[in-house]
C-alpha cells in the first residue's frame, strides 16, 4: 500500500506542474513549483519512514542522499540554460533534448571524477 501512495504522490506532483504550465498557461508558476526540491523532500520522507527500525542507518542514509543531491544538482543546471537557447535557434525538441541529456551525463561523469579526486565519496 505504501508503494501505491508513493507513486500517487510522486506522479501527482508531475501532473500538477504540467497542468499549471499547459492548462493554466502559467509557465512562471509551473517553473517555480518544478524548481522546488520536492522530489528530494519526498525522498527524505520515504527514507525516514522506510528505515524506522534503524535510526543510525536512517540518519546516515538521509545525510548521504542530501549531500549527493547537492553535488549532482550542480552539473544538471546548464541543461536549463542550453535547452531554451537551442530551441530558440531552431533546433527541434527531440535533438535538443538528446543534446541536453548527453551534456548532462558528461557533466555528471566529470563531477563524479572531480569529487573523487578531492576525496568526496557519494
Amino acid at each position: 500500500m505504501l508503494t501505491i501512495i508513493k507513486l500517487l504522490v510522486s506522479a501527482g506532483l508531475i501532473y500538477a506542474v504540467n497542468e499549471i504550465v499547459i492548462g493554466r498557461s502559467r509557465p512562471f508558476l509551473g517553473s517555480l513549483i518544478a524548481s522546488l526540491p520536492l522530489v528530494s523532500l519526498i525522498t527524505f520522507v520515504w527514507i525516514y519512514f522506510g528505515m524506522k527500525d534503524d535510526p543510525a542507518a536512517r540518519v546516515e542514509k538521509l545525510a548521504a542522499h542530501s549531500s549527493g543531491v547537492f553535488w549532482f544538482v550542480l552539473p544538471s543546471l546548464p541543461m536549463f540554460l542550453i535547452l531554451p537557447v537551442l530551441l530558440r535557434r531552431g533546433i527541434s525538441f527531440w535533438p535538443t533534448l538528446l543534446i541536453c541529456c548527453c551534456l548532462t551525463m558528461l557533466l555528471y561523469a566529470l563531477m563524479a571524477i572531480l569529487l573523487k579526486k578531492f576525496g568526496i565519496e557519494l
